[in-house]
This record gives C-alpha cells, structure tokens and sequence, in this order.
C-alpha cells in the first residue's frame, strides 16, 4: 500500500498566525493607548485622520484602476475593495470636512498606472497594501487612543489584504 505524499510546506507566515498576530496589535494599541495618550493636539489628530482617508481613497483608486484593466480579477478582489472603502468611510466619519479633500497626485498617478499582466497588477496591489499597513503601524504611538485603535484596525486589515494577495497568486 502506497504513502500519501507528505503536504506541501508553505513558506511565509501561515494565515492563524497573520490573524493572531494582527490581532494583537489592535489589541496592544487598545489596551496601551488611553484617550489622552499619543498626541493631544486636536489638529494633528485631525490632519492624521485626514492623511489616513486621502491615503484610504488612494488605494481605493488603485483597486479601481486594476479592475477596470482587468475585470477577470473581480472575484478576487471586489471584497477587499468593499473593505478599503468601508476604511474611507470610517476615517472620514469623524472629521468629514478635514477629510473631503482630493487624493494626493502620487496617489492619482500611481492609480492610473496599471501593469499589463494580472500577475504584476494583483502583487502591486499587495505591495501597496503592505507598505500602508507599515506606515499605518508606524503612526499609532503618535496619535489618540480612539484613532491609534482604527489605524491598528485598518493596518491589520491591510497586512491580511497583502498577504491575501500574494498567497492568492501560488
């Protein structure tokens, strides 16, 4: 009687360990960050609420430049569009006149910008996503407690959306 061949070995994080791991950095910014923590300025705390939507809706562009190029893509990624979306409006919710301005020209140009292949358009996705998330992780210990718990709620989000992206294309 023949073995069954031993399962393939994945390489990278596997996805309960991503998702704990996201987890618990909402976690740590809820419990480390109180309302009077990170900065007390209610202006910065509003231009970063504001930078954090304009570069929400910069990746909402990007998603609907790749599916316009390639519409073959919806199923995969019309969910975590829905998603970056319901981010924008989660940013902009709190200070909408702060938050209405126009994308930023790097966000316009890099939207319109869309590679050929699918392959090239989904991992610029994914990189994207990922260097957002990074950036986002990077802000929580400079902003209120309210808003350090919704950038480490999207940053997670995003890491999840990156490493969808790139597991999705092996």
């Amino acid at each position: 009687m023949p073995y069954p061949p031993p399962p393939r070995a994945r390489s990278g994080p596997r996805r309960r360990s991503l998702l704990a791991s996201a987890a618990g950095a909402a976690l740590l910014a809820g419990c480390s960050a109180g309302p009077d923590s990170g900065g007390d300025d209610p202006s910065a705390a509003a231009a970063a609420r504001a930078g954090a939507a304009r570069d929400s809706r910069g990746l909402l562009e990007r998603y609907d430049a790749v599916l316009a190029a390639h519409p073959g893509l919806a199923n995969r990624l019309r969910p975590l569009r829905t998603q970056v979306a319901a981010h924008v409006t989660a940013f902009e919710e709190v200070a909408p006149a702060a938050a209405s301005k126009t994308a930023t020209p790097t966000a316009r140009a890099s939207a319109t910008a869309v590679p050929a292949a699918e392959k090239d358009a989904v991992a610029g996705l994914a990189a994207a996503e990922r260097a957002l998330a990074d950036r986002r992780a990077g802000e929580l210990l400079t902003v209120p407690g309210e808003l350090a718990r919704l950038l480490a709620s999207v940053a997670a989000a995003g890491a999840a959306h990156a490493y969808l992206l790139t597991e999705g294309a092996r």
